[in-house]
């Protein structure tokens, strides 16, 4: 998580500024923010509040910061306004509860929205075979899905060659 850049606190709010010469990103925690939009001092140092017209929170849809703070999930009751304090969420049904908002801040964070971990540097080699039949399969489902069946017919091709390669047949493969 990262840090507020005046206090170092949790930072639970992120914001782009727009300036000439460039873009600058804020990361701030909630009593600096609270200060950012009351009062200027040095417009030129980024440090300090600035109250820029340009700037943008990474907000979704027309919701305003309040409105969203007022959002709670049906099953645990956790507020975003909490989750944004806490820096954690209450339950899985969180997720979906607050996607809109949590995808951005997950690419943000790691870059992408989805997780899609490692194998083990000492997995045995039919292990990460195994693996690699897992990831082609959903693959091939994504490929129909989108209706590119010329790729989905080069990974069945790959998962038949696969499957023949680990002695898999129709009645024994993995999920």
């Amino acid at each position: 998580m990262k840090k507020c850049r005046r206090c170092s606190k949790p930072a639970t709010l992120h914001i782009t500024e727009m300036r000439e010469g460039g873009v600058h990103e804020l990361h701030l925690c909630e009593t600096c923010y609270q200060e950012y939009l009351d009062f200027s001092e040095d417009p030129e140092d980024p440090e300090t509040p600035d109250s820029s017209p340009e700037i943008a929170i990474e907000l979704s849809g027309d919701q305003t910061l309040e409105e969203l703070d007022q959002t709670a999930c049906p099953n645990c009751g956790i507020s975003f306004r909490e989750f944004r304090s806490q820096g954690r969420l209450g339950c899985p049904h969180d997720y979906t509860e607050f996607e809109n908002e949590l995808l951005p801040l997950l690419e943000n964070i790691h870059g992408e929205t989805q997780h899609c971990g490692k194998l083990p540097t000492r997995a045995a080699d039919s292990s990460q075979r195994q693996y690699e039949l897992i990831r082609l399969r959903k693959e091939l489902q994504q490929a129909v899905a989108a209706e590119e069946y010329e790729s989905a017919a080069q990974l069945r091709d790959s998962i038949v060659s696969l499957e023949t390669e680990l002695g898999l047949t129709d009645n024994e493969t993995t999920d």
